[in-house]
């Protein structure tokens, strides 16, 4: 399968998180690169102008497509009936989605999929870092800003591996396929499954076969490396034909907590001490271990170059600590992730208060119908509060929350629940701190919550 040549790419809904990092990684390849969207926010809009690609203006002028780019690629926040698709729908220019353009371009690597409803971002990240502290050459698609990384897409013609993060969210709006079952694997990893995304697969059923589809796009030769503890990956990973595919279980890495810290046990290592700590990143070690064995790097050297990652921005990431307090942000905000992250820092500091801050702004978590997946998931915390904008619900167009509907969700009848960000800032910053810890869980802002503000007076 010959990858195809482009000299010219448009792109449709370029100031998305990872669109317009793919833009960006076609303009360092030495692309012509031209794009349009009806909003470009900060950091984008920056980036985009410091290469000399943004927009003139905001919104879709199907003009632009005149000019017969080589390719069109498509951003899932683009409509079907985008004024720029149309156009280029009736001029014959080849469509991508994102999964689509990156499998083409990487059509002559060897492609490691990362699946799973939770750790992708990290299990991803710990490979890329190892990678790169070892000087080895590899293109990469990640859905987060990684320490060490100018981009989170990048596309280059020699190098012989592609690492990918494979999100099971849909490709474009278009064909509306997940975007992991289109960059066919030849390494696939899953990670876990707990249904997310209600408002695309309605079902637990429905979200857990897209990942069963997944496991059997694993070639022959290939690799399935899947989470061994987890009872709904057991029922998509069954080996099909063990005799032409490598099935790879794993679990929680061998390991013990010292004084808040996390240290590796190894056979041939001995005792190696990490920055990561959390029964789930121990996993996600385990499932990284396993992809860079695969690719040829020792034991060794995975672990020299373990010690020194951080961890991937806002997953589990310590935004400042002082003798006796320590202050968590995280990406969470899935059931299953806020019970890993939750437990992971208590666990971690047993012998301090843990006040655990969850903020609810998807669709999934904003559902009467999905809520009562989060029972449990802040039993955890000493403290645990629940934050949420009406005007979110609003504006989703969503039935209104009550603070008796989220204690019954949750089975906690502790939460106390927020719906006013500077109310929820006076209640922590009001608090005594000594021999706490805070934890912020949101893939939001928490309607602006003034961090600085809340970090100088906890700390």
């Amino acid at each position: 399968m010959e990858k195809k040549e482009f000299n010219y790419i448009h792109l449709i809904a370029m100031g998305g998180s990872i669109m317009h990092n793919l833009a960006l990684a076609l303009h360092d390849k030495g692309l012509q690169v031209t794009g349009s969207d009806d909003e470009i926010y900060e950091p984008a809009k920056s980036r985009l102008a410091a290469a000399g690609i943004l927009p003139e203006k905001e919104g879709w002028f199907p003009e632009k497509l005149d000019a017969k780019p080589d390719a069109v690629i498509l951003g899932m926040h683009a409509r079907p009936d985008n004024p720029e698709l149309k156009r280029a729908q009736e001029l014959n220019i080849p469509i991508y989605s994102f999964p689509e353009f990156i499998y083409e371009q990487s059509k002559d690597k060897q492609r490691i999929v990362i699946g799973g409803s939770h750790g992708k971002t990290s299990i991803t990240s710990i490979i890329m870092h190892v990678l790169q502290h070892l000087g080895r050459k590899f293109d990469y698609a990640v859905g987060a800003q990684l320490e060490g990384f100018d981009r989170m897409v990048k596309l280059t013609d020699d190098a012989p591996i592609i690492i990918i993060e494979g999100d099971e969210y849909l490709s474009d709006p278009i064909k509306r396929v997940p975007k992991f079952h289109l960059y066919h694997h030849h390494i696939a990893v899953i990670s876990g499954i707990s249904w997310d995304h209600i408002n695309v697969f309605p079902e637990p059923d429905i979200y857990r076969e897209q990942f069963r589809m997944f496991a059997e796009m694993t070639p022959k030769a290939g690799s399935l490396i899947y989470n061994q503890d987890d009872e709904q990956v057991q029922l998509v990973a069954v080996p099909r034909n063990p005799a032409d595919i490598a099935y790879i279980g794993y679990g929680v890495h061998d390991h013990s907590i010292r004084n808040g810290k996390t240290i590796l046990h190894t056979k041939k290592e001995g005792d190696v001490e990490i920055q990561l700590f959390g029964e789930h990143n121990l996993r996600n070690i385990s499932a990284a271990k396993e992809v860079c064995k695969k690719v040829g790097v020792k034991a060794h050297d995975f672990y020299e170059a373990l010690k020194s990652f951080k961890g991937a921005a806002k997953r589990l990431e310590k935004t400042g600590e002082s003798d006796s307090t320590a202050m968590f942000r995280d990406f969470a905000h899935a059931p299953s992730k806020v019970k890993a992250t939750t437990e992971a820092v208590k666990n971690q500091y047993p012998q301090r208060e843990l006040v655990a801050v969850v903020e609810l702004h998807t669709f999934s978590s904003l559902n009467k119908k999905f809520l009562p997946q989060y029972a449990g998931a802040l039993d955890k915390a000493d403290e645990a509060i629940v934050y949420f904008s009406p005007k979110t619900i609003e504006h989703k167009r969503m039935e209104m929350l009550t603070e008796e509907e989220l204690k019954q969700a949750f089975k906690n009848p502790n939460i106390k629940v927020f719906t006013d960000s500077d109310a929820l800032q006076q209640h922590l910053t009001s608090r005594n701190w000594k021999n706490a810890n805070l934890l912020l869980m949101s893939s939001g802002t928490y309607n602006n919550i003034d961090l600085e503000a809340l970090k100088k007076a906890v700390l």
